[in-house]
């Protein structure tokens, strides 16, 4: 939402401050179609030749997701931590034979199915089960299982990455593409050199539309763009993170209340609950889960 009221105020502003200091619209608007397509045209075909087709589409889904916001909110942190304190309680109170179950059909578990939306993500929930399958194999080294961990969240939060780096070249481009659309709008005012100066004023001015458009898209729309949605997926890698320090934690023989002590300081501030609400969260949780 803050997205499109910032486009608007942008707009708004910058169109306003032009129409006060007496510019007429007349012209940009003339002039805005063409320019758009010369632009836009190639900007999307930049765009086509210098990613491929996974990029593309991380690239297109990063509009809506920039738009959306995080995805993870403080109750789902919270739903996470009493997650990890359920298994890891149940791998304490009756081993990890008894954890199999869970992660091998996480959608059947009661355990999982207590918590939906975390469920819901099947990324989340295959790297808890991977990573704790790997405690049932005697992979258990807690500080080899940190280092596969730390690799793997490397690999993920580059994949994710990368289509907010595609969209961050691409608005880094803008303004060259904008100076096409001129140098190509006073190619045109130079084969009509003869006209009169009403005329010739009118071109160049449409002309200069073009730089004006690549600079305004660039700064003020797609480069901030790519900025939030870099942000918003940096925001959610905490996600994984919480996983991350639990697993390590109950792997260093912690208690479960501790491992998720440690994973809630993990959380972003802002999205951080207390101690005290964690404490309350998880003696609420219902008993017969473990059973």
């Amino acid at each position: 939402m803050l997205i499109i009221v910032g486009i608007i105020v942008t707009l708004g502003l910058v169109f306003g401050g032009y129409i006060i200091s007496g510019g007429s619209m007349g012209v940009v608007l003339h002039a805005l179609p063409i320019e758009g397509m010369v632009i836009g045209g190639a900007a999307i075909g930049s765009f086509l030749v210098s990613n491929s087709g996974n990029i593309i589409k991380k690239g297109l889904k990063g509009f809506g997701h920039a738009v959306k916001g995080p995805k993870w909110k403080t109750q789902d942190y919270k739903d996470l931590l009493c997650l990890m304190f359920l298994l890891t309680k149940l791998i304490k109170s009756k081993g990890v034979i008894a954890l199999e179950a869970h992660i091998e059909n996480p959608h059947e578990s009661k355990i999982f199915g207590h918590f939906p939306k975390v469920v819901a993500d099947h990324h989340v929930v295959d790297f808890i089960c991977d990573y704790l399958r790997m405690t049932t194999m005697n992979f258990d080294d807690p500080y080899q299982v940190e280092d596969v961990l730390i690799k793997d969240l490397e690999k993920h939060h580059h994949e994710e990455s990368e289509g907010a780096h595609a969209l961050g070249v691409l608005g880094e481009a803008f303004p060259a593409l904008g100076i096409v659309a001129a140098v190509l709008g006073v190619v045109k005012t130079m084969a009509s050199i003869d006209q009169p100066v009403e005329i010739l004023g009118e071109m160049i001015g449409g002309a200069l539309v073009g730089t004006f458009l690549g600079i305004l898209i660039s700064y003020t729309m797609a480069g901030p763009l790519a900025v939030k949605l870099q942000q918003i997926i940096d925001e959610e890698g905490y996600f994984f993170s919480v996983i991350k320090d639990v697993i390590v934690s109950h792997l260093h023989g912690n208690a479960p209340q501790i491992s998720i002590e440690i994973g809630r300081k993990s959380i972003p501030t802002h999205l951080q609950p207390s101690f005290y609400e964690l404490d309350e969260l998880v003696n609420e949780l219902p008993t017969d889960l473990l059973k």
